[in-house]
């Protein structure tokens, strides 16, 4: 029975979007060019052997248009004989096209395959591929939810007030992400898994300075009257700091089977345990996660005590606290080198950064299976498992 491995996985630092990030002036593809060059550096294989690359990007219109994955395997250097496609699962784009390559080479369609994703947010902002005045629901969709959907803002402040989550708790946990992260790049932990980029050395956005009098001062960043007046539960204390920023960056993971790995002299680095991927209530959204993980550890066969370490995009501090409520998982296992809140959000990199620095955080620990979700719009979730080798 095949299986499908990871052998190297890179990310850029993550930068902080516009005006003054220091990736914001780099154009998309080159931000994925760079990861998948240095992909095919530090594991020393012929490009010209890979069998598809297979990208995530969420806003794909603009400079992130006409199948932005093609063009970065174009301006990495690759034979133009690689082919390449980029895929849509909002912020899961690029663990969605972790699952398409793995399971692409359990299957035997692939002996070689790259997942990555990209997003340049300073140059692309979210929602930009919806024009002004556009409908990108259709009326059926009008017709099942009358009361209308709502931003992912508003589903966070839903998904707090739920689970009776407190500003005080959100903040909490954003500052520990911070900490986390700066800890972790002062340790080298980071120095494996990225490729530095325009001078940017290390991840642009991380503040371990802040105190818990800083965020409480911050305002709620999504206040509206009108869905305020709707939904009278919200006590409106998600801000700036306890929820993902704007941010560019790109990643990459090199994945074949481990009878490939072998007669290429190549150590797997992970293997690519379960995988799964569900739908939720779209007016919550960000709540996939929860079934999403029950259903891959159903698959594994694996129970939540089974597990080492946890990566849970950070999308708000809301979402993971929820899914920690939920799941009952041990927090001390949860985004060990810092999530999203801290590192970033680049939309469709996000998937591949997760898996990227799961990967890794598994070898330094020694540790056996990690899972990685991730909440997506629309009311989407994925979900897998991998296992260090």
């Amino acid at each position: 029975m095949r299986d499908a491995v990871i052998v190297e996985a890179v990310r850029t630092p993550v930068g902080k979007g516009k005006p003054n990030g220091a990736l914001a002036h780099v154009h998309p593809v080159e931000l994925l060019a760079h990861t998948l060059r240095t992909l095919v550096e530090r594991s020393g294989i012929d490009p010209a052997l890979i069998d598809d690359v297979i990208g995530g990007t969420v806003d794909q219109v603009g400079e992130q248009a006409m199948n932005t994955t093609r063009y970065g395997v174009l301006s990495a250097g690759f034979p133009d004989t690689v082919p390449a496609t980029t895929v849509d699962r909002q912020c899961g784009s690029s663990q969605q096209a972790v699952h398409f390559a793995a399971q692409g080479v359990i299957s035997g369609a692939y002996d070689i395959v790259v997942a990555c994703g990209v997003e340049s947010m300073s140059r692309v902002p979210m929602g930009s591929n919806v024009p002004p005045g556009k409908d990108p629901f259709g009326p059926g969709v009008a017709e099942r939810y009358p009361d209308g959907l709502v931003p992912q803002g508003i589903s966070a402040e839903l998904i707090a007030a739920k689970w009776s989550i407190s500003r005080e708790q959100m903040d909490a946990f954003a500052l520990s992400s911070h900490q986390k992260a700066a800890a972790a790049w002062d340790a080298g932990l980071f120095d494996a898994e990225t490729a530095p980029l325009e001078g940017l050395v290390r991840d642009e956005c991380i503040r371990p300075s802040s105190t818990p009098e800083i965020l409480a001062g911050l305002k709620p960043a999504y206040y509206d009257p009108g869905f305020a007046e709707r939904f009278p539960q919200i006590d409106w204390n998600i801000t700036a700091a306890n929820a993902s920023p704007i941010n560019d960056g790109a990643s990459a993971v090199l994945i074949m089977s481990s009878e490939t790995a072998a007669r290429l002299g190549l150590r797997p680095l992970a293997r690519l345990h379960s995988f799964a991927v569900t739908g939720s209530d779209p007016l919550l959204m960000l709540t996939g996660v929860v079934p999403a993980t029950e259903k891959v550890l159903r698959k594994a066969g694996l129970t939540i005590d089974d597990i080492d370490l946890f990566e849970v995009n950070e999308a708000f501090s809301s979402v993971v606290l929820s899914w920690q409520q939920e799941t009952r998982a041990d927090l001390a296992k949860v985004n060990v080198h810092g999530g999203a809140i801290a590192i970033g959000h680049p939309l469709g990199a996000s998937g591949t950064r997760l898996t990227t620095t799961l990967v890794h955080a598994l070898r330094a620990r020694g540790a056996r299976y990690g899972l990685q979700t991730m909440c997506e719009a629309g009311g989407l979730a994925n979900a897998m498992i991998l296992e260090a080798v």
